[in-house]
């Protein structure tokens, strides 16, 4: 007899194993085995099997592949809530690694990163029986969290510093900035101001070590830079402050939101960008292209990172050592409008 057969929301009856193995003319054995171990099977069994369950828009039940093949074929991504394009884009190319390799994936998302949040969100993946997790961890303060989770976990850190006792996919943030700089100081500029990002993310830290890493390579000062919170709002706030100081002719702004503020303060006071100011950020937004001018900035390579952590975590379910494992993606300097030589050279 066959089983009970459940019903979708709307009242309609869902198809079961049984029906498949009906129409198909197999067992519900067989059934399993095409869904969960198909080479097992012959090719011609295979296809009939996989019509049926076509034509019967068969979902296999996820418990039940589970036990089948001690595998959900679903991926774990801890992140926080937020609408920051790196971290938004971060999570976004991970997702789309991992359909296109046929997995599910189940997102948490935190209100911040630290030690409890990290443990909590982690547990509730797990509870959820996912095959592997990637945490994209771009704050100082994750590392703690990620330090006190179990070692035998199948999880990679994305974003995150080097103190982590997991596997970690990174962008080198300090030589896209060391790229920024130089070509700022290869144009003639004396020296390069930097606005930096939040001093507790991963991402700033690295850009403002690249920062000043290519003005002492040029035997210039690199006095301390001051702070932005990543907003337009900040970048703008620091170009209403440097705008009246002629001795400032080349920014680079930790990120494209913070410079697209600088260029708006710098053009109400009347400086010319680049011919009084050279600008350039960090992202390569999908905005930056049309930025007045078009802006001079880093790209980081999204999909890359998202593959590359994908890899890593399937290496993980297999097997492989949780330590000593960084996978560095190189960022790539988009040379637009916003920056030129000094004016006088």
């Amino acid at each position: 007899m066959a089983a009970e057969s459940p019903e979708a929301p709307d009242g309609r009856r869902l198809a079961v194993m049984e029906d498949v193995a009906a129409m198909a003319g197999v067992s519900a054995m067989t059934v399993s085995r095409v869904l969960n171990a198909p080479e097992k099977v012959r090719p011609q069994t295979r296809a009939r099997v996989m019509a049926a369950v076509r034509a019967l828009d068969y979902r296999p039940n996820s418990a039940a592949r589970v036990l089948a093949t001690g595998k959900s074929g679903v991926l774990g991504v801890v992140s926080f809530d937020t609408t920051l394009y790196g971290p938004a884009s971060t999570v976004f190319s991970i997702e789309q690694a991992a359909r296109e390799n046929d997995y599910a994936v189940s997102i948490v998302s935190l209100s911040s990163l630290n030690r409890r949040s990290i443990g909590e969100g982690v547990e509730r993946l797990r509870g959820q029986s996912v095959d592997g997790i990637m945490v994209v961890a771009p704050h100082e303060s994750a590392a703690d969290g990620l330090k006190e989770l179990p070692p035998d976990t199948p999880l990679v850190a994305v974003g995150a510093g080097a103190d982590v006792p997991f596997p970690v996919v990174a962008v080198d943030h300090r030589a896209g900035a060391e790229r920024a700089v130089r070509h700022l100081l290869n144009l003639g500029h004396e020296t390069v101001l930097h606005l930096a990002g939040p001093a507790d993310w991963v991402d700033a830290s690295g850009r403002v070590d690249g920062w000043r890493a290519a003005l002492e390579a040029a035997g210039r000062e690199a006095p301390p830079p001051p702070a932005g919170d990543w907003s337009a709002r900040s970048g703008y706030e620091f170009g209403r402050q440097i705008a009246a100081d002629p001795e400032v002719t080349a920014v680079f702004a930790a990120n494209d939101a913070m410079a697209l503020g600088l260029l708006r303060a710098l053009r109400e006071a009347g400086r010319d960008v680049p011919g009084d100011v050279s600008v350039v950020g960090f992202d390569d937004v999908p905005e930056a292209a049309y930025f007045p001018p078009p802006l001079t900035t880093v790209r980081q390579n999204f999909a890359e990172v998202g593959r590359r952590a994908f890899d890593l975590l399937l290496d993980r379910i297999g097997g492989a050592p949780a330590h000593g494992t960084r996978r560095v993606v190189e960022p790539e300097l988009v040379v637009r409008e916003s920056t030129g030589v000094p004016r006088g050279t």
